[in-house]
């Protein structure tokens, strides 16, 4: 029997550090990376490196390319033709040429230069697909061409593929087989897309109506695997096979569905994909031939971002979008390795030479989560941007605000931000509402919504959209890294604003409150509680009490729900309820004896007694502390129980 010992070593040394990476708030993947590294033939050699290991591992990027192809549509492939077979084409042809000429020239070899050129031509689809995923900018200007030069780097492995035991065996028929090759890519393609888009939605909906999830489940994955096992039948790759499968079930209304279903698998083999790259990495190559992959990372990182930076430019997209997406590109990819095997094999590469490129392509691997995530600050430091079109989108956003005063500046335009522009619209409460989807702006902006394009995680957007005349920022989207730039951004400049931020759960509200958010909305809670309300009124419970019900387990969970301001027209109280908190508000009058004492020295805390705002000058603050002194006409909002809340306002306005 085996031992289980380095499988049980694998997965603790997994939990470790990628625990700590998240601790450290750096992507999971370069945990991945250092167990692989430590429980490879380097060091622990826990893990076989063999064919099985790398199958197992490329089968997690087979479920990320589906999860990427489930964000495209057949039309929008098509738009982005200029973007994989332009910018794709012409970034693989130039950085292969200019590697090739700098290798050939140092080895004397063309062919070496070719095969290297090749493999540093690469760059890492599982990388750069995942954190563009996890970062929600897929659908950025950056993201989108960053995935178009992925798309066409899978579709060139084949041919390069095809060149390498050609150029080493000196065959006259390079050229029909090339021809043959691309012949089988575009039959294969048009037939997956022809008849999969009539086959996938019948399909699905035969499985459906068996109402069974587990058929569900296994339906989801004979349709994945079984077309990348097509594409590779083909000679494509598995991924490239993946994303076609994912495009066709996006055009299916089983997308969401399939999503979710997909995310265990695909998180835990992608992960087991990174396991497998750290393992490569030798030290003693490293160490033994650390000039040779100096040399190597120079002809990698700064060459390629040199090169697509320039065909970005070229083929007219802005210098940010541009450099952001040759930071993404940068590194090297798995495709690399294969490469540098099968050149290896055909003696077409030095042994040395091939390991000190494995070890370049590594490091420039780990370097990648780096690079995209201080993409955009990197940008900010190596390019001034377009200072002229960024001034003009600012001003003509500034021009579009300035009619608001006291509105409510909503970041994120989708469901959730226009159902809460229509219930203030209907309250005569002026909003103003930033979005990054342009054609849902433009939707929307020709409906005569107040919604312009804009990035609200940047400090100069959020002061053109009227930040500063804003009375409340609502973040209505769930993405907790876009909300935590839009928190810092509002902080620094208005730090009593209250912001209301939206998430899926409760696992980030800590993370968010500390950050600055006033209030964090749960969508799992309020529809737990809508269930149970609509429950409890089936089940004969009164009105009446299922709204106090409702209204206890707010006030436990949502801050700014607790307590309330009792009026006149309130119902005379139980004895129970006459213990539950209140709101109340006192001023401050001229002779009061708390006039000029800091918070600290009125002892609130010991009546039991939460000090939730002070209003001064028209303006609410949250922002005090024991040290903050009281000021004549302020306003205190003290949240307790009637007989708390009466002993505070006596301690404040008379020092009893």
């Amino acid at each position: 029997m085996h031992s289980m010992a380095p499988i049980v070593l694998v997965l603790l040394a997994a939990v470790l550090v990628v625990t700590l990476c998240r601790s450290l708030k750096v992507p999971a993947m370069l945990g991945y990376l250092v167990v692989g590294f430590l429980t490879g033939p380097g060091v622990m050699n826990l893990i076989p490196q063999g064919k099985e290991t790398a199958f197992l591992g490329e089968i997690g990027i087979v479920f990320m390319m589906f999860s990427i192809g489930l964000e495209f549509s057949l039309p929008r492939l098509r738009a982005m033709r200029q973007l994989v077979f332009g910018v794709g084409f012409a970034q693989v042809a130039l950085t292969m040429l200019l590697v090739a000429m700098a290798i050939a020239y140092l080895t004397g070899s063309p062919l070496t230069g070719f095969a290297i050129g090749g493999a540093l031509a690469m760059s890492s689809t599982a990388i750069v697909s995942k954190l563009l995923a996890e970062r929600l900018e897929l659908n950025h200007p950056h993201g989108q061409l960053a995935i178009g030069v992925l798309l066409f780097q899978d579709i060139a492995v084949v041919p390069l593929l095809i060149m390498l035991p050609a150029f080493a065996g000196g065959s006259d028929t390079l050229w029909l087989d090339l021809a043959k090759a691309g012949g089988k890519v575009l039959v294969v393609l048009a037939l997956l897309l022809f008849f999969g888009q009539r086959l996938v939605r019948p399909w699905f909906h035969l499985v459906a109506r068996q109402r069974s999830g587990e058929l569900f489940m296994i339906n989801v994955l004979l349709v994945t695997l079984g077309i990348a096992w097509m594409t590779e039948l083909s000679g494509l790759s598995l991924a490239l096979g993946a994303f076609v499968a994912g495009m066709l079930i996006s055009e299916t209304e089983y997308r969401y569905q399939v999503e979710e279903d997909i995310k265990p698998f695909r998180d835990i083999l992608l992960g087991f994909f990174f396991i497998t790259v750290g393992m490569k990495l030798e030290l003693s190559v490293l160490f033994g031939r650390f000039g040779d992959v100096l040399l190597l990372l120079a002809l990698l990182l700064p060459l390629k971002l040199a090169v697509v930076f320039g065909l970005g430019r070229l083929f007219g997209h802005r210098s940010n979008d541009a450099m952001r997406s040759a930071l993404a590109l940068a590194q090297g990819g798995e495709f690399g390795f294969v490469l540098l095997s099968l050149a290896l094999s055909l003696n077409l590469v030095a042994a040395p030479m091939a390991q000190a490129a494995i070890a370049a392509i590594l490091i420039s691997m780990l370097a990648a989560p780096f690079l995209i995530m201080h993409g955009e600050r990197i940008t900010r430091r190596l390019i001034k941007q377009d200072w002229m079109l960024q001034s003009l989108d600012l001003h003509q956003m500034l021009v579009a605000s300035m009619g608001k005063d006291d509105h409510v500046l909503i970041c994120g335009y989708g469901r959730s931000g226009q159902a809460l522009a229509r219930l203030l619209e209907a309250e005569k409460i002026n909003t103003f509402a930033l979005d990054m989807d342009p054609e849902r702006v433009r939707e929307a902006g020709e409906a005569g919504d107040p919604v312009v394009f804009g990035d609200a995680g940047k400090k100069e957007v959020l002061l053109a959209a009227g930040l500063m005349r804003a009375k409340v920022v609502v973040v209505t989207f769930a993405d907790t890294h876009a909300a935590l730039r839009i928190l810092h951004a509002v902080r620094e400049v208005r730090p009593e604003l209250p912001v209301i931020v939206r998430t899926i759960d409760d696992s980030e509200m800590d993370v968010l409150r500390q950050a600055g958010a006033d209030e964090v909305v749960a969508e799992v809670m309020e529809g737990s509680l809508m269930l149970a309300s609509q429950a409890l009124l089936e089940a004969g419970v009164p009105p009446s009490r299922v709204l106090r019900r409702i209204r206890a387990v707010r006030e436990e969970r949502y801050d700014l729900f607790r307590g309330f301001f009792r009026g006149s027209s309130d119902e005379t109280e139980s004895l129970e309820e006459s213990l539950v908190p209140r709101l109340l508000s006192v001023q401050v009058c001229g002779g009061a004896a708390a006039i000029g004492q800091p918070l600290g020295a009125l002892g609130l805390a010991g009546l039991g007694v939460e000090l939730k705002a002070i209003r001064r000058n028209r303006v609410r603050r949250t922002d005090f502390d024991d040290s903050f002194e009281i000021s004549p006409d302020d306003v205190m909002v003290l949240l307790g129980t009637p007989e708390q809340l009466a002993l505070a306002e006596s301690r404040i306005l008379q020092g009893d």
